[in-house]
């Protein structure tokens, strides 16, 4: 596990370092630029020549210092949003978490279990693991908790996070610089929109000469002037057509302007964080997979991105009209940008929306792997091809502490399989389903689980644990309950690989039909060769197993009552329960029994 306090100790002493050089710096650019009005003053009396040398010099000494200090500032912010990500680890680790993105955009409204094991919202699991600094990343994410993947994706992403846990510092440094300006859908939408209009009539035909031939003869026309061969009406003349031509060119040109506006920043973002994968070296060959996917040519996939931005830059020019004015006239400057902008599009046609992929995937694969390195005795999952197996040994809830959670073993294999869990109220039974729902989703998702060991078969959940009623549908929880339970059963008659988790069913009827509903639902899933486990206060469910000893067996959580007070041990064990404590706890409450 990494020291996250050592780290947070050496990441200050660096940004200590970086501080204290900008300042040096700092006073560099105060005197060079100090030294370029002096000199330029006093070497004035020997010629204009020296006057400008000098202060030519001094000045190009005082931009370079500026670019340096912007440099050592991004440098610190990156290392301030490193500290940061340290800082927010120790939070985690002790369990404070809660202040986090909870990625409750994510939720569908209809989900087979998503609303059930809490993987989004307030205390929920992505809000536990997410790592992700992009809207991209947290897409990805979500989308891997709410679908499994392939068995040949869950392995790929299994040996990618254990390589991934061993690089903390490329880790934490792929987040950090994410965080600069994160990537947004909105910017990814600007320029797919960009990628898709057609090419403007201002780059094509003629004015692919105009673009030179009209620079050339407005310079020249200066030239002309400078040297006196050119009056100054003349001049003038020239200059307003062309503000006039140059200004119709960038009115033309604004839509493109305007569709590309304001996503430099990310733009940068984006370059970063490509070179800084770029410049990483990959053993396992999904990750190597993803680094050649960013191949775009001759240059990297960060050069091709930087020149972009580069164009951008260029672009917001415009904002400044005592620069633009004069570079518009006399280089043809907005239609200079279109030209660019068209030739890297025609190059890069494609290469934005891998490159967003490989970013996603990396955060998303980042946030696993940072939960393997907190969390080094959780287990990697084994898959076996036989539908219907999960063995499992100290299975317990991620998002319980360790110093509270209640690990247990607990295993089924083959099917049909009927696992039926008897036991007081609060003993434990709808948060061991949702260890087993949890784990098994983190499963299919590549991540390890919270459990010494675990093997099971490639599945999807259904569950049916948590219902509410719908005012807006007019939907009663009886009803919203059969409607679950119906997608069940249309899923297990077609046969496909689901482990289902149900907690109390039929509970919104009168007990008899909650017995019959419930004891027919089990001889169905029974005949439908499917596996589930069920929990349930129904204790006559249990003596079903008498009828099929083979396809269901029996579990319970019990309690231990000493006078008024109840103790729980929150351990699964095999038999059926015969402690309850519903009596107690009504007569705590002042109901006379």
């Amino acid at each position: 596990m990494v020291n996250y306090t050592d780290r947070i100790k050496e990441l200050e002493a660096a940004r200590k370092v970086l501080k204290n050089k900008k300042n040096r710096i700092s006073l560099a650019r105060l005197v060079s630029l100090a030294a370029a009005f002096y000199l330029a003053w006093t070497a004035y009396p020997q010629g204009l020549g020296y006057s400008l040398l000098f202060f030519t010099v001094c000045f190009g000494i005082f931009l370079k210092l500026v670019a340096v200090s912007a440099d050592i500032q991004q440098q610190i912010k990156i290392l301030d949003h490193l500290i940061f990500i340290n800082e927010e680890e120790l939070l985690i680790a002790a369990h404070q978490f809660h202040h986090r993105k909870n990625g409750a955009a994510h939720l569908p409204e209809q989900h087979p279990y998503a609303h059930d094991l809490d993987l989004f919202g307030r205390a929920s699991l992505f809000q536990y693991i997410q790592r992700t600094s992009s809207e991209q990343g947290d897409a990805l994410l979500a989308a891997w908790l709410l679908a499994p993947a392939t068995p040949e994706a869950i392995m790929n992403r299994q040996g990618a996070i254990r390589e991934l846990a061993e690089k903390t510092p490329f880790r934490q440094e792929l987040q950090a610089l994410g965080m600069l300006d994160p990537i947004t859908f909105a910017t990814e939408d600007k320029i797919n929109s960009f990628l898709r209009i057609p090419p403007s009539a201002f780059t094509l035909g003629a004015w692919k000469y105009i673009r030179f031939a009209g620079p050339a003869m407005m310079c020249t026309l200066l030239v002309l002037h400078i040297y006196g061969t050119l009056a100054a009406p003349g001049f003038y003349l020239s200059v307003l057509i062309g503000l006039l031509f140059t200004g119709w060119i960038s009115k033309q040109a604004m839509p493109f302007y305007l569709q590309l506006n304001r996503i430099s920043a990310e733009m940068e973002t984006l370059s970063v964080t490509l070179k800084h994968i770029e410049g990483t070296q990959f053993q396992h060959p999904h990750l190597r997979d993803l680094q050649q996917s960013m191949q775009s040519g001759n240059i990297p996939a960060s050069g091709a991105v930087k020149q972009f931005r580069g164009i951008l830059d260029k672009m917001d020019i415009r904002l400044n009209p005592l620069v633009f004015i004069p570079l518009n006239i006399f280089l043809f400057w907005d239609l200079q940008q279109l030209f660019a902008l068209e030739n890297w599009r025609q190059r890069y046609p494609t290469g934005v929306s891998t490159w967003l992929k490989v970013i996603a995937e990396m955060e998303a694969l980042q946030s696993l792997s940072t939960l393997h390195v907190n969390h080094p005795e959780w287990a990697f999952p084994e898959l076996v091809p036989e539908h219907g197996s999960f063995l499992s040994s100290q299975l317990a809830h991620p998002l319980i502490p360790a110093g509270k959670r209640v690990a247990s073993s607990f295993s089924t294999e083959g099917t049909p399989h009927i696992s039926l869990i008897t036991g007081s109220n609060m003993a434990g039974k709808s948060t061991f389903l949702r260890s087993i729902g949890v784990n098994t989703v983190l499963a299919m998702a590549g991540a390890p689980v919270c459990a010494e060991q675990l093997t099971l078969s490639p599945m999807r959940i259904m569950s049916s644990m948590r219902i509410a009623d719908n005012l807006e549908e007019s939907t009663s929880t009886f009803y919203a309950e059969l409607k679950k339970l119906k997608a069940i059963i249309t899923e297990v008659r077609k046969k496909e690989k689901v482990f289902l988790l149900l907690d109390e069913i039929l509970r919104g009827t009168n007990s008899h039909d909650r017995h019959t509903g419930s004891a027919a639902l089990i001889h169905q899933l029974i005949r439908e060769h499917a596996v589930a486990v069920i929990a349930t206060h129904d204790l006559e469910l249990a003596f079903m197993k008498d009828i099929s000893p083979e396809q269901l067996r029996n579990y319970h959580f019990d309690v231990q009552v000493q006078g008024e007070e109840l103790y729980f041990d929150y351990a699964l064990k095999e038999g059926v329960c015969r402690s309850m404590n519903a009596s107690v706890l009504m007569k705590k409450i002042g109901i006379e029994m």
